[in-house]
């Protein structure tokens, strides 16, 4: 598979090809885990670059990025009418209410939900997210302090603002921002999972590609307009990007404490940006006029702090620019791209004397790995290998995957996502490194997460090494089987 870079053909935009070029040089010697890539300056493609197996049109999971696309339609709510920031959240949900409704939550508004102001002050995640009624269950949460005395984050504060809207509108929020915002951004039907009662869960799940986002990212630029057709109002973008809430206490990233807004966090030199977990991020820089769009695979979000230096260093402080330059023609640039190591897994040659895996079925003790993983079958065709991975008893807990020594498949598998398991789009790699070990690398490419197989054969018994690059729901572990003589 090959790597997709654009730069673009002239240098009028204003950055120079040094100024890109460092930047890449640097974030491939940080080793940053940066799978898209976009820069818009003015509106224009700057550079947009992809690391493969992932590709340009595939979606991707925003996490908490959610959160700002959720501000956003807030802010449309409030401008048609729908609700006010300062409604308090329990006029919302006459029929939720716990038996007694505390002073503090009284007190809670809109804004407040926005702001990450709501008076908690832990996470209150687990104690929602085990129930299948979220709103019920976020309005018993004790509130110890009065809202909007203390900078508090709490994904289920924007489930919250999603529930209210859809029950203002009496739509699905995604049906709400159709017509609104996705629709006038060119933006097809999103994905956006939800919660048990079928509420979008607002501040999680939201599935864009990286080109959306940078759209999006246009539209904060543009102060709520989009291609001349205005989005949400100038007065909500000034409300969004700007200190509701102080978020400095204890925080030692830089770009972590300069204050939160409306789902934004707000960054050095008057920039701000909406991001997600393992480096998702909408970042937008009105002084510079430049948007950027990333998903990334960070195993920490210090590594997001990592990749903002580097920005604002090597783009945003850039000294050398050279109005007429021809970026696609730059040696130093183009061979810099060229360099930029891709994540795929090298095609190796099958070694003489590798084990005779087909039509074997390997049984291995669900007691020895947290995803309960009892067998593993083996069919193979040439150099055609089909792997089937079993979690129970029954035929509908069995996955299939095929994979191929010669070449990566593309396929769709079900894997983790924020919420659910669906049928995502994986990219599947098989080699041999000895006789003996079969490696398997799965990359679910709408998502960050990257599976590895470690599979090591002697005589009827099979050690399993599963390893994963980012998770919240998985974690590495170890297991070992016996041949069940049994076929697929």
């Amino acid at each position: 598979m090959e790597r997709i870079i654009s730069i673009a053909k002239s240098g009028h935009q204003g950055l120079s090809a040094a100024a890109i070029n460092s930047f890449f040089t640097r974030l491939e010697q940080q080793a940053l885990e940066v799978n898209h890539f976009i820069l818009l300056k003015e509106g224009r493609s700057v550079a947009e670059w992809y690391r493969a197996p992932y590709r340009k049109e595939c979606l991707q999971l925003l996490y908490s990025l959610s959160k700002s696309f959720t501000s956003i339609a807030a802010g449309i709510a409030w401008d048609q009418g729908y609700l006010e920031l300062h409604d308090p959240v329990i006029s919302f949900f006459p029929d939720e209410l716990p038996g007694r409704v505390s002073p503090n939550l009284a007190k809670m508004t809109v804004h407040h939900l926005l702001s990450m102001s709501t008076g908690h002050l832990g996470n209150i995640y687990p104690a929602i997210a085990r129930e299948e009624n979220w709103v019920r269950a976020f309005l018993a949460q004790e509130v110890e302090l009065e809202p909007g005395e203390r900078y508090c984050y709490t994904t289920h504060a924007t489930y919250m603002v999603a529930a209210i809207i859809e029950k203002v509108t009496g739509q699905s929020l995604v049906d709400f921002l159709m017509p609104r915002l996705f629709e006038p951004l060119g933006i097809s039907r999103p994905t956006w999972e939800t919660c048990p009662m079928g509420i979008a869960a607002g501040g999680m799940g939201l599935s864009l590609t990286t080109a959306d986002v940078a759209k999006f990212g246009q539209m904060l630029l543009n102060r709520g307009m989009y291609e001349g057709k205005r989005i949400v109002s100038e007065r909500y973008i000034e409300l969004a990007a700007s200190e509701q809430s102080d978020n400095r206490p204890g925080v030692e990233r830089v770009d972590w404490a300069q204050g939160y807004g409306y789902q934004f966090h707000l960054c050095r030199r008057g920039c701000y940006r909406g991001d997600g977990s393992f480096g998702q991020m909408c970042f937008v820089t009105p002084r510079e006029n430049i948007v950027i769009a990333v998903n990334a695979s960070f195993k920490s979000m210090a590594r997001l702090q990592v990749l903002l230096d580097l920005i604002y260093e090597e783009l945003l402080d850039a000294k050398e620019i050279q109005q007429s330059e021809d970026l696609q023609d730059d040696p130093r640039l183009q061979q810099t791209i060229a360099s930029i190591s891709s994540k795929e897994p090298e095609i190796r040659p099958i070694p003489a004397g590798v084990p005779d895996l087909h039509l074997r079925t390997y049984g291995l003790s669900d007691n020895d790995n947290p995803q309960g993983l009892n067998r593993i079958g083996f069919r193979l065709r040439d150099s055609k290998l089909s792997l089937l991975l079993g979690y129970g008893r029954e035929e509908d807990s069995e996955q299939l995957l095929e994979l191929d020594f010669t070449q990566p498949v593309q396929t769709r598998h079900r894997f983790h996502k924020d919420l659910s398991m669906p049928l995502q789009e994986v990219v599947a790699y098989a080699a041999w490194l000895d006789k003996r070990t079969l490696r398997l690398n799965l990359y679910y490419i709408e998502t960050p997460y990257v599976v590895t197989y470690t599979m090591t054969f002697e005589g009827e018994s099979i050690d399993v090494q599963f390893q994963i690059n980012v998770s919240f729901h998985l974690s590495d572990y170890r297991a070992s089987g016996r041949l069940m003589n049994k076929k697929l």
